[in-house]
């Protein structure tokens, strides 16, 4: 099995235990650190939206508490083939990543596009390059 695959196969288990009672929407997400450190998040619904979190939002807080700052590869994964990370995820992928992060998006059947952080955010407050 590949580092890609390793990093699919946890942002699918992860979507499975997504808490999604309104939109019935499930989405994962995986993180490779640059020494190879998985971290995973799901999204969590709340009845008032804009205080739900994205899947992407619970991985950066995981990776963050564990003493974590930059991301080297993401997978996105939801019921859609191209459930591409909405635009404060993006955000959160340049602050934590370079304009050179690769995210890789999917659906359960595997990964269907892949994108750097330059194509889905050109004009982000900051990249940072290492």
């Amino acid at each position: 099995m590949s580092d890609l695959d390793d990093l699919f196969e946890a942002a699918k288990a992860v979507r499975e235990k997504a808490y999604a009672p309104y939109s019935n929407f499930l989405v994962g997400a995986a993180f490779r650190t640059p020494d190879g450190t998985i971290f995973t998040g799901c999204n969590v619904e709340n009845a008032s939206y804009p205080v739900s979190v994205c899947a992407e939002g619970g991985a950066v807080s995981a990776m963050i508490a564990a003493g974590y700052t930059r991301i080297a590869e993401a997978v996105v994964i939801g019921d859609a083939a191209l459930c591409t990370p909405c635009g404060m995820c993006r955000q959160r992928f340049s602050e934590f990543g370079t304009k050179d992060l690769v995210v890789h998006v999917a659906d359960l059947d595997g990964i269907k596009r892949s994108f750097t952080m330059d194509e889905l955010l050109p004009a982000a407050f900051e990249l940072k390059d290492e």
